[in-house]
């Protein structure tokens, strides 16, 4: 995202008062086109850090952008110097975005470069554990893992004993594990870890537990505690049980834990009033979600919370159009960006949101210019 002249068009980079071009002073923060030639290249065989000296060799380059900057990148192994690339901005293992620049257009098994596997977390011969397997959302992920290339999915279900819809289609399938796993449950918890915790590379939290209702149209807090307790203390479970496991296998070479990722309601952004105690828990797992992000981040273990607007299931049958469809859910997706967004209803409240903190973000500079302008002396002719 830069600056973009509302008058000419241009692109200002770094962030200045007036447009380079035509000294427009109306410049707005937007989408930067992302194509841009490869300059130069070079490889580092004996980098100074630690981490790149254990990657050896690593390539990084020079990006010329369409868009006017020249930026220093990391590479994917299939782009040539001198041909066009796509720009994308990943989170390496430290949590910071870096620049990574791969061909403009899809090559064979693009998704196995070693560099770009480094930054995001694609399940392409990974292991997965899918914390609810009961649930359409879980096995719609699960799906999508095994469509990705996940080597083994692991789908946890609580009482596998008692039979549930898409048993047979879960059963029926190569490298899918059915465990035993209720998230509300600590010790069992403790124990699917204890028994696979050393093998989950991505963990997939689908935990849900969806009843109607706020504050005033129910009676008793029974409801409230069943929802505080499959999502947030089982957020809580899930944590304690596999996060220091897979902290500790961050760097684990190729096999190392890459990701935790979390499915959560849009309305943890926003209370939804209809679904507001559903909507409280959700932005406690939110809350949690950042703890754990911060926790997991000295592991090199990414944390990203996927939001969804009402899904369509059966809670959600009273809710009028627009609903996601559970196959949106596309956990098989390569992991790079701590947040994401599917549905119509979610992409208009993170559009909201933008536009607001823009808005603020304006507001801020501009009052920021009239309190310096009050203390520079004046000048006198």
């Amino acid at each position: 995202m830069l600056q973009q002249c509302d008058a000419c068009g241009a692109f200002a980079y770094p962030a200045r008062e007036a447009c380079p071009s035509c000294l427009s002073a109306n410049l707005a923060f937007a989408d930067a086109p992302r194509r841009g030639v490869l300059l130069a290249e070079t490889t580092a065989r004996v980098p100074s850090d630690v981490y790149f000296r254990e990657r050896a060799p690593w390539r990084i380059g020079l990006v010329k952008m369409d868009c006017g900057p020249t930026i220093v990148a990391h590479l994917h192994a299939d782009a040539a110097e001198g041909a066009p690339v796509r720009m994308s901005f990943q989170l390496d293992k430290s949590g910071q975005a870096v620049a990574f620049a791969h061909p403009e257009g899809e090559t064979p098994n693009m998704a196995d470069d070693k560099q770009w596997r480094e930054m995001t977390a694609d399940p392409k011969f990974r292991r997965v554990l899918v914390t609810n397997g009961r649930s359409v959302i879980g096995q719609e992920a699960v799906a999508a893992l095994k469509a990705a290339g996940a080597k083994t999915v692991f789908v946890g279900v609580a009482q596998p004993w008692r039979p549930f819809a898409g048993e047979n289609l879960l059963r029926g399938q190569d490298g899918i594990e059915i465990v035993t796993l209720d998230a509300a449950d600590e010790k069992s918890a403790a124990d699917l870890a204890a028994d696979i915790g050393g093998k989950v590379d991505i963990l997939v939290n689908t935990t849900e537990y969806v009843r109607p209702g706020g504050l005033l149209d129910r009676r008793g807090t029974s409801i409230a505690r069943d929802e505080i307790d499959q999502a947030y203390l089982g957020f809580i479970n899930l944590a304690q049980a596999f996060g220091p496991g897979m902290r500790m296998r961050g760097a684990d070479g190729i096999n190392n834990s890459a990701a935790w990722v979390n499915i959560l309601s849009v309305y943890a952004l926003a209370n939804w009033p209809a679904f507001g105690a559903y909507s409280a828990s959700q932005a406690a797992c939110l809350s949690l979600s950042h703890c754990l992000r911060a926790e997991l981040r000295p592991g090199g273990v990414k944390v990203m919370n996927l939001f969804t607007g009402p899904v369509d299931t059966e809670w959600f049958q009273t809710v009028p159009p627009p609903k996601v469809a559970p196959a949106r859910h596309r956990a098989g997706d390569r992991i790079g960006a701590e947040r994401r967004a599917r549905g119509d209803v979610c992409r208009r409240c993170r559009r909201r949101d933008t536009a607001t903190s823009r808005g603020q973000s304006e507001s801020a500079r501009a009052r920021a210019r009239q309190v310096t302008s009050r203390f520079q002396p004046s000048r006198r002719t």
